[in-house]
């Protein structure tokens, strides 16, 4: 079994160590992370729904894909390895910005994270890998926004933060 590690970082993003990366959310150690927003010509979002097996959030929806960089390497080579392993397709991304949220889940677990925001053009359907993702779908934002307003207990945490900075910074259409 491979031991899975994030890095650990400072609030201006500098890199402090490496840990295991179960044990840094038992410890609620600030990690980089990052969020990868994909759309389609039409201005859809295309979601995630997690994977009924993922440790935390299991079953909620969420951002096309986010993971945490290994230890050497780029955000940039993380997100493109990590949108394929997710999804089954690779697209240009680019960061738009960042943020650090801290919410606690079930089990000791606490996500501290240092989440990279990033955005990419995708029109076609998704390969998802069943390990990650239990299903996916393209939707209107407007029709987003409605449905987080009504039912917010359906989605990740940091997807709500991330989700409501891209509409204040207007990346949303």
């Amino acid at each position: 079994m491979v031991i899975e590690k994030v890095i650990l970082v400072d609030k201006q993003d500098k890199e402090v160590g490496t840990m295991e990366k179960i044990e840094a959310h038992e410890k609620a150690l600030l990690h980089r992370a990052f969020s990868i927003f994909v759309f389609n010509d039409a201005g859809q979002m295309m979601l995630q729904r997690r994977a009924l097996s993922k440790y935390h959030s299991p079953g909620l929806w969420t951002n096309s894909c986010c993971s945490h960089p290994r230890p050497g390497e780029s955000l940039e080579e993380a997100t493109r390895r990590r949108i394929v392993e997710e999804m089954g397709f690779a697209c240009e991304m680019y960061e738009v910005f960042s943020f650090i949220y801290k919410a606690a889940f079930d089990h000791g677990l606490t996500e501290h994270e240092l989440d990279h925001v990033f955005m990419g053009i995708h029109n076609g359907d998704p390969l998802i890998n069943p390990e990650e993702v239990e299903e996916w779908k393209w939707i209107d934002v407007e029709d987003l926004l409605k449905d987080i307003d009504q039912f917010p207990d359906k989605y990740t945490v940091w997807f709500k933060i991330a989700l409501e900075e891209m509409g204040d910074r207007g990346y949303l259409r």
